[in-house]
């Protein structure tokens, strides 16, 4: 999934321009300069803000993740995996084998 892509960007960019010109060859001055001001400032707002609401994983798709990926424990935080039998370790040391070595899982 390609969270920003260039073509469309400019796509998006030009087409704001033409609806900008556009309003400015309709509207008397302080309204039309009004409504480009409004366009040029606002549309690319919204557009971050849709891309930055993909890459958390809410809107409309929902393969975001944010910057280590969604979180497969479910709990929220990080899991820490024991080094020497590969279990979930819990506290201090592991329940299973007693090793105090740990890594953390993301």
């Amino acid at each position: 999934m390609v969270l920003f892509n260039y073509k469309s960007y400019l796509i998006f960019l030009f087409a704001s321009l033409a609806v900008s010109i556009g309003l400015q060859m309709i509207l008397p001055f302080p309204y039309g300069l009004v409504a480009a001001m409004a366009i040029f400032i606002l549309f690319p707002i919204l557009l971050r803000k849709r891309y930055a609401n993909r890459i958390k994983g809410t809107g409309d798709s929902s393969g975001g993740g944010g910057f280590f990926g969604t979180n497969s424990s479910g709990g929220g935080g990080v899991r820490y995996v024991c080094l020497v039998c590969r279990n979930t370790v819990k506290g201090d040391s592991c329940s299973r084998c007693g090793s105090r070595q740990k890594r953390a899982d993301f």
